[in-house]
């Protein structure tokens, strides 16, 4: 007779395995099962299911405090940051990385019956991002102009959008060309231009120190990339968005 013990042992033994897994672990095995890319400023939500998120705050508090420990900071008994782990995880999951591991906001696109076919421009929009060399901010303003195509979405939608992809770790030029893909699946312009304008505290506030220097990239898209009036004129409705509050 053959007993199926050492089979329940085995079985029982795997799941033991498998719940001591950090949640970090499972994530990253469904991601690289999948041989989907995950760098510092992909999106990758969709690997994260109910309840995980809660779980890998967790996991990350308990990684700063060790990360604190390490500087030689007594987060046992000084009273300033017995609680900085819990804080700092909270706001890199939450606040500003909360474009890697939230879904996109919710976008509802409406047809252009009116066949719309005149460029607008939107901004500034305050950008918020962090730079993936030191983890340090980059703060600046962001322009996005349109040619209508077949659909058309709300002016706040472009803020939402743009706030959710530049929270993550990113380099600038690099978060306007992700911007400009999301924006082109959303509403398919016929023509697109974002501008971003940011100061980079990686230069303010370490190395070479210049307070006052930032950092101007832009990206062109259809029918401003091919029309050079219409580049024209969106880099000056651009210019006149700029300077607008000094008016007033």
């Amino acid at each position: 007779m053959t007993s199926t013990q050492p089979n329940q042992n085995i079985n029982e033994g795997h799941e033991d395995q498998i719940s001591c897994k950090l949640v970090s672990e499972i994530i990253r095995s469904r991601i690289k099962s999948d041989k989907v890319r995950f760098h510092a400023n992909d999106n990758i939500a969709d690997y994260i299911y109910p309840g995980e998120l809660e779980t890998l705050e967790k996991e990350v508090a308990s990684r700063v405090r060790e990360l604190l420990k390490t500087l030689l900071i007594d987060v046992d008994n000084d009273h300033n940051t017995q609680e900085t782990a819990e804080r700092v995880s909270r706001m890199y999951i939450n606040e500003v990385f909360k474009g890697r591991y939230h879904k996109q906001p919710k976008v509802t696109s409406f047809p252009n019956d009116k066949n719309l076919d005149e460029i607008y421009t939107v901004g500034p929009i305050t950008v918020r991002s962090a730079c993936s060399h030191h983890l340090v901010p980059i703060l600046g303003d962001c322009w996005i102009g349109i040619k209508p195509g077949e659909k058309v979405i709300g002016l706040s939608k472009f803020a939402r959008v743009a706030d959710w992809v530049f929270s993550r770790p990113h380099i600038q030029e690099e978060a306007v060309m992700i911007l400009a893909d999301e924006i082109e699946n959303l509403c398919e312009p016929k023509g697109l231009g974002i501008i971003v304008k940011a100061q980079h505290y990686c230069m303010k506030w370490r190395g070479v120190k210049e307070p006052d220097t930032s950092m101007i990239n832009s990206v062109v898209r259809g029918d401003f990339r091919h029309d050079p009036i219409l580049k024209q004129e969106f880099f000056e409705l651009v210019r006149q968005q700029s300077t607008v509050g000094k008016n007033y």
